[in-house]
């Protein structure tokens, strides 16, 4: 994820004719940079591949227009769980045809698209992403310090767990995230140790679990999320976000100590697909929707235990209103 689930910076199964199905507890990882769309050599056939994060909203954006891609105009689908730099990397290959949701990749995106132009911008998803730190609902209404990050180390001692020793837990998600939690809790001098917990779905069912016990917590997360329906949480102030700050960083990211960006989120299409992926392209272009709706079908997906399928078909039979502007004109 960094999603990039970072500042750098500017910073399951589906039904239907797919043959390759996607992880929807986003725990664990899947680097398939090497395959391609079963579809692909097959003259004349209507295929599409797209990419996947590992993070339930974007599996979200990727069921929904599977769904639609499918029963509305005919396409075989293929989906193919990528990281997010080796995803940029299958992208410029042509071993996938589209990214729905990138959070800001500013050197990929110079790269394949200002330079080799292997890439192609295909605007935004409609929604915006922020990733902060956040703390429970339940612990900022009774000590509202600690929505502010000067006041941490008062508290870093209640935040001790097991990993983080002596010092006070900062949680993050996978590895695999570009986040800037370690330079934020190196510069701004704080008491705290940045533990993840492997995955969104573990750090999910941590968070869960503290909440069940309304023990406080001070974890990475960022919305669109659907997790904030079940779990309010409050976000932390930390050192206003500035150009100069995101300038720096992108020279070394160990140098950052302000907040994460606000980012409108962005799909990319591999060139050749922009320019000959007919109504497929066309329609991926339209797709925009909001966080409200990517957040009804992440949360079926990751909590109530609907199919990505099943997910996806429920919202488009609710929301016939927002889909239909996607289709390409006739």
């Amino acid at each position: 994820m960094s999603r990039k689930r970072t500042m750098i910076i500017g910073t399951a199964a589906l039904a239907g004719t797919a043959v390759l199905s996607f992880s929807l507890s986003a725990c664990g990882k899947a680097d398939m940079t090497k395959q391609t769309s079963p579809f692909a050599a097959a003259k004349g056939s209507k295929s599409v591949t797209l990419s996947v994060q590992t993070w339930v909203g974007a599996q979200s954006n990727v069921a929904v227009a599977k769904y639609l891609l499918e029963h509305e105009l005919g396409y075989h689908v293929d989906t193919v769980q990528v990281d997010e730099i080796p995803a940029w990397d299958a992208l410029s290959q042509g071993r996938v045809d589209a990214i729905l949701e990138d959070w800001g990749h500013p050197d990929q995106e110079k790269r394949y698209v200002k330079d080799k132009k292997t890439i192609t911008a295909a605007g935004g998803n409609g929604v915006t992403g922020h990733i902060g730190w956040y703390v429970p609902k339940y612990w900022a209404d009774k000590h509202p310090e600690v929505t502010d990050w000067k006041n941490l180390n008062k508290v870093a001692n209640q935040l001790r767990t097991s990993e983080s020793g002596n010092k006070g837990q900062l949680m993050d998600g996978s590895p695999s995230y570009v986040t800037n939690d370690k330079a934020l809790v190196k510069n701004l001098k704080l008491n705290y140790e940045v533990v993840f917990a492997g995955s969104e779905a573990a750090q999910i069912t941590q968070i869960q679990q503290f909440a069940k016990e309304k023990k406080p917590f001070l974890t990475y997360w960022y919305e669109p999320q659907w997790l904030f329906n079940q779990v309010p949480m409050v976000e932390v102030k930390l050192p206003k976000y500035t150009d100069a700050c995101a300038e720096k960083g992108t020279k070394d990211p160990t140098s950052i100590d302000c907040a994460y960006p606000t980012t409108p989120l962005q799909k990319f299409f591999n060139t050749e697909f922009a320019k000959k992926g007919g109504s497929a392209a066309a329609f991926l272009k339209n797709f925009q929707w909001t966080k409200d709706d990517q957040n009804e079908v992440s949360e079926n997906i990751a909590s109530k235990g609907l199919t990505a399928d099943e997910a996806a078909k429920q919202w488009v039979n609710k929301h016939p209103e927002v889909w239909k502007k996607w289709l390409p004109k006739k």
